[in-house]
């Protein structure tokens, strides 16, 4: 049986580290599962993997489409499963990383996901209602088609919503109906192996709060302005990422850089709260506890010896 082992966790425990070690013991190649470190040129916010780390194991699905291009959960199935098959090809194990729990789940699991490309005139259309009559009262749409999906989306959040709708305008079919009998998460795959990375919570949000430090002396800010002195709106979808539309509201908006900075810090601790709970909430998440001080080569070895390849 062919494995595909699969690293997940909050954001800032130390899933790239473990990750590199990790492939380096097993022969392995990593597979991004980060829904922001697609995007070229969102290198310092996306904390994607340094040229240095790029160099001792290969990354796939990072730098896949310009910021202002769409990417879909199905765009990154497509494309996942074709690192797999080439990671393969090449007697190597592949090893998913990240903390996108849809992007995991669409690898790892059987879900059916409508492979329905963006729609722009559509969603323009649907944009010009919410300006005209409010996200509820588009909701209010949703609901009468995809009661199911209605329920699940916030009557505010304007981006499912419409979503959701265009799904149902392409395919005939409501969203929820790609669901599968078990939700969301689907039915694990044949030989795969989740695997959950944890540390103690304090120690968490100290690792997240002095990494959104070291972004912004790496130059996180003049990345944001590189990218609005591009061309790139402020409104395109990844801009809209944890910490870009932060420092977005500062270059634009007139927030303050201080309030702009604690703003990240705590928006991230929260995106961890919420990812812990996705992956706890999964039982074919297998978890790992970090203990302070503790390597990445001693995290692999422990990693090491509860995988079978």
């Amino acid at each position: 049986m062919e494995k595909l082992i699969a690293l997940v966790g909050p954001t800032g425990v130390g899933k790239t580290a473990v990750g590199i070690a990790l492939a380096e013991r097993l022969n392995g190649e990593l597979i991004s599962a980060d829904a922001v470190a697609v995007y070229k040129r969102l290198d310092i916010g996306s904390a994607k993997p340094t040229k240095e780390e790029q160099a001792r194991v290969r990354f796939h699905l990072i730098d896949v489409v310009e910021p202002d291009q769409d990417f879909t959960v199905a765009d990154f199935e497509r494309l996942a499963e074709e690192a797999i098959a080439d990671i393969r090809s090449r007697g190597k194990l592949p090893i998913l990383l990240g903390g996108t729990g849809l992007y995991v789940r669409a690898v790892t699991a059987e879900l059916s996901i409508p492979a329905v490309p963006p729609q722009p005139a559509f969603r323009e259309a649907r944009w010009a209602e919410v300006e005209a009559h409010g996200a509820p009262w588009l909701h209010a749409q949703l609901a009468t088609v995809d009661p199911p999906s209605a329920a699940k989306i916030q009557p505010g959040d304007g981006k499912r919503i419409i979503r959701a709708l265009e799904v149902f305008e392409v395919t005939g079919q409501p969203m929820s109906s790609f669901h599968t009998p078990e939700g969301i998460r689907g039915v694990l795959r044949p030989g795969v192996q989740l695997i959950g990375l944890d540390r103690a919570r304090e120690e968490l949000y100290q690792r997240i709060d002095q990494r959104v430090d070291q972004m912004m002396a790496a130059g996180f800010l003049q990345e944001v302005q590189n990218l609005l002195g591009s061309g790139i709106t402020h409104d395109v979808k990844s801009l809209g990422s944890l910490g870009y539309r932060h420092l977005v509201q500062f270059q634009c908006e007139g927030v303050p850089l201080e309030d702009a900075i604690a703003l990240i810090k705590r928006d991230t601790r929260r995106y961890a709260k919420r990812q812990l709970s996705w992956f706890r909430n999964d039982p074919a998440v297998h978890w790992l506890i970090i203990h302070e001080g503790e390597s990445a080569q001693d995290i692999a070895e422990r990693l090491e010896i509860g995988i079978s390849v």
